[in-house]
This record gives structure tokens, C-alpha cells and sequence, in this order.
């Protein structure tokens, strides 16, 4: 039994890495942590965890947490990550790594120095339906792959209201925004169907100086992107066409369109007010609707629920690699490679030209 503490026990773990792990066979949620010993006996006793902290380091130098789950806000991943890389336990951190790339690969040596099985959780990458995509354009199912085309919503990121209570968002150093968040997750499901991006041009338009907070009547000072617009060139060669578009609603949905020397393989959502590593896809291949095989939904979740899924399908990937004593798939490594995939976007938009990906 893999003992799970999870630091950030409200919010987003609530809704996805809490309800997971409970629902998995081989976990067992140990511990919760907040910023507050009140807040965390209340998220304990929601989730009938027997631990509660208001201390990140304090959990995971307890011998009853073998996993630490970093879901705190990205500028603080950082500090629970290395308490727990002191404490030699396993470590899942919530995307992004961190707010700086150079301190992703930080990160990315030192768990790997520690010995320890270090994931980060980019659901896409476990999508049942990608890595169905993925299998299909490795088998030649649409000839050999010519280009590569996402256009997906970044709702409510990136409009011109935020929702109250996440006016950080609009300050690039709180690393949540079109760019880090939305495209990095979907710029992540894209390779992980299509192959690495190698090179592009970039531009990141920002449509509003100040942008409402809710039906509050406040406005703030917005420094961060509306739009993610990307051309550029994947490791075999086919081209890449992406963009993610702000807005303040709910997202209506995303487009993929895979184009091959033999046919072409278009991907969308099957029901409105999905983002694409969330959920089930409409798949198609020559027009005829292709069905995902039961073999590669492996959890016990409806992805009609939401990120739970797909969530789940990530925490048996870190099973997997800490029973087997390998890394696991994607680690922090990777997540390096996709900070620094994303810092060639700005670099990208700021130069006017084209940037390589190292």
C-alpha cells in the first residue's frame, strides 16, 4: 500500500487528486496539509484522512507518508518539493513544476539525486483517448504524419473578467495563466499524440490592460497573455499549428486535426464545457468515427465526471514506477523539457523569429 499525504488539501485536490487516490486500489491517503491547522483538520475529516498538518515539512517527515502530492499554488511547489526530496519520499507535483524553468531542472536533478520516483501531473498524458491517437498515428493509420493542428479555449483564463478569488492570475510570477496553465497542458497532450515540437514562432497577444473580477465591480492590472499563437515544426518533421483563445466563460471545447499522407484523424470533446485533458473525445479517422478500446480505460472513474479520470489513470502510471523501482512517465524531467518548451513561446513573441527547443 502506497501511503499518500497530499499538501494543499483544498481546492483543486479536492476535486481531483483526493476523490482519485480514494478510489484506486494500492493508495491510501495518510495525511493532509494546508496553511492552517483548522482548514486541514476540516479537509482531514471531509476525506476521512487520519493526519492533518499545517506544516508541508512536518508531513512528509512522517513514517506514515511514503507519497508527498504537492497541489499548492505553483510559487510554492518548490518548498514542499524539497521537504520532501530531504525526507526521501516519493514526490507528485501538481503542473507546473515551478514559476522558473531554470529551477524545473533544478528540481529535476536533485529528485533525481534523492532516488526517489518524482511524476508531475499533466492528465493528458494519460488520456485514455491520446494515447489511443498516439498508438493510431504510430501505426501508420493515417500515412505518415504532415502536420498538426490544436485549437483549443483557455476559458476563464486569459478574458476579459476573471472570477473572484483568482486575481493572481493575472501576474505573470503566480505561474496561472493561458500560457503556463492552459497551453502547457494542451501543448503536453499534443506531443504526446503528434511527437516534440523542435522549433517555432510564436506570438502571445494580450487583449486587456485590466480585466474585471467577477460580478464584484473591481477591476486589476492584468500583465498576462489573452491569447497563445504557435507555428512550428515537430521531431519528424510535420508541422504544428496551435492556438489557445481566452475567454471568461465556460470552454466550449477544442479541435484536433492530425493530417497524414493517407487520411486525416480529427479529435474533439463529446459533450461542451471540457478542457481536452479532462475528458472523453470524439474520434474520427477518414470521416468514420473511431472508438476508443475498453483496454485503455483502466480506472475506475466515468470521464463524463470531470479530471478525476484521467487523474486517476496518472496516479497508476506512479504506482506502477514506485512498485517496479523506475522513474515514472512524465517525471520532473520532462516537466523541465516543458518549461523550457514554453519559455521558447515567450522568447518566440518577443523576437519575432523562430526559437529552438533544447
Amino acid at each position: 500500500m502506497i501511503r499518500a499525504g497530499v499538501v494543499g488539501a483544498s481546492g483543486w485536490a479536492g476535486v481531483s487528486h483526493l476523490p482519485a487516490l480514494a478510489g484506486l486500489d494500492g493508495f491510501e491517503v495518510t495525511a493532509v496539509a494546508t496553511t492552517n491547522r483548522a482548514s486541514a483538520g476540516k479537509a482531514a475529516a471531509e476525506h476521512g484522512v487520519p493526519l492533518a498538518f499545517a506544516d508541508a515539512g512536518a508531513l512528509a517527515a512522517h513514517p506514515d507518508v511514503d507519497l508527498v502530492v504537492v497541489s499548492v499554488k505553483a510559487p510554492g511547489h518548490a518548498a514542499v518539493i524539497r521537504a520532501a526530496l530531504e525526507a526521501g519520499k516519493h514526490v507528485v507535483s501538481e503542473w507546473p513544476l515551478t514559476v522558473d524553468p531554470a529551477e524545473a531542472d533544478e528540481l529535476a536533478h536533485a529528485a533525481t539525486a534523492a532516488g526517489v520516483v518524482h511524476a508531475v501531473s499533466l492528465q493528458g498524458h494519460h488520456s485514455p483517448d491520446a494515447r489511443f491517437v498516439r498508438d493510431l498515428v504510430a501505426a501508420g493509420r493515417v500515412g505518415r504524419l504532415e502536420s498538426a493542428v490544436l485549437v483549443a479555449a483557455g476559458d476563464p483564463l486569459g478574458g476579459a473578467v476573471i472570477p473572484a478569488g483568482m486575481e493572481w492570475s493575472t501576474d505573470p510570477a503566480g505561474g496561472t495563466t493561458i500560457l503556463t496553465i492552459m497551453a502547457g497542458h494542451f501543448l503536453a497532450t499534443l506531443e504526446r499524440m503528434a511527437g516534440p515540437l523542435t522549433e517555432m514562432s510564436a506570438r502571445l497577444p494580450s487583449r486587456y490592460d485590466t480585466v474585471a473580477v467577477g460580478e464584484t465591480g473591481r477591476t486589476v492590472a492584468n500583465r498576462v497573455p489573452s491569447q497563445v499563437l504557435l507555428h512550428g515544426t515537430l521531431a519528424g518533421g510535420a508541422t504544428a499549428s496551435v492556438t489557445v483563445h481566452g475567454g471568461s466563460g465556460t470552454p466550449d471545447g477544442f479541435l484536433v486535426k492530425l493530417v497524414g499522407s493517407e487520411g486525416t484523424l480529427t479529435a474533439g470533446p463529446t459533450r461542451p464545457g471540457v478542457y481536452m485533458h479532462w475528458t472523453d473525445w470524439e474520434i474520427r479517422v477518414g470521416g468514420e468515427r473511431v472508438e476508443v478500446p475498453a483496454s485503455y480505460r483502466t480506472v475506475p472513474f466515468d470521464p463524463a465526471g470531470g479530471p478525476v479520470a484521467n487523474v486517476a489513470a496518472f496516479y497508476q502510471e506512479v504506482g506502477r514506477a514506485i512498485r517496479e523501482g523506475r522513474p515514472a512517465d512524465p517525471d520532473f524531467h520532462a516537466a523541465a523539457r516543458l518549461h523550457r518548451l514554453l519559455a521558447a513561446v515567450e522568447r518566440a513573441a518577443l523576437s519575432g523569429g523562430a526559437e529552438e527547443v533544447s
